[in-house]
């Protein structure tokens, strides 16, 4: 087995660094929203409670496609934010669909997360301009190349030995 050294980790150690790499971004903009005043407000909510501020009332099928997570990481998020006293959660036209909506509580925070939101992307695009490629634009080609073959086809397909009880 060959191993890289630890300051030139290989692609073997891919889930780990980005792991390593999203939890300092987060970390980071965590504490931003602390020097703002808004402790306890998650960097991965704002992009639902800026959708929600600029669309109105949404599903969490919609607010999933708009922010670009999958509906279960949509509907996690709602829930949290629900608890949080930041969004409704209410009927919508149809029984079947229920609708999202920003709580006065989440309107009030709205111009301050605005703000942090064009001082972190201002941030972010110049983040970029220090890297070789832009990280956006890899972390797109990456999800495409594993929407055409996902990592599990990939890793079967590296195995010395067929997987047992797959087709």
């Amino acid at each position: 087995m060959t191993r890289s050294a630890p300051d030139d980790p290989g692609p073997e150690l891919l889930g780990t660094r980005l792991r390593l790499l999203l939890g300092r971004l987060e970390a980071d903009v965590a504490a931003v929203h602390a020097d703002l005043g808004l402790a306890g407000m998650r960097p991965r909510y704002v992009p639902f409670l800026r959708t929600l501020a600029a669309d109105g009332p949404s599903s969490i099928q919609d607010l999933a496609t708009t922010v670009g997570v999958t509906h279960s990481a949509a509907s996690q998020t709602v829930a949290q934010l629900a608890r949080e006293g930041l969004v409704r959660v209410g009927p919508g036209q149809d029984a079947r669909r229920r609708l999202t909506s920003l709580t006065p509580a989440a309107r009030e925070l709205l111009p301050a997360l605005e703000t942090e939101w064009e001082a972190t992307s201002a941030a972010a695009a110049a983040f970029e301009a220090e890297l070789s490629h832009p990280l956006s634009e890899l972390i797109t080609e990456a999800l495409e190349a594993l929407d055409r073959r996902p990592m599990r086809e990939r890793i079967a397909a590296a195995l010395p030995h067929p997987i047992r009880g797959r087709d």
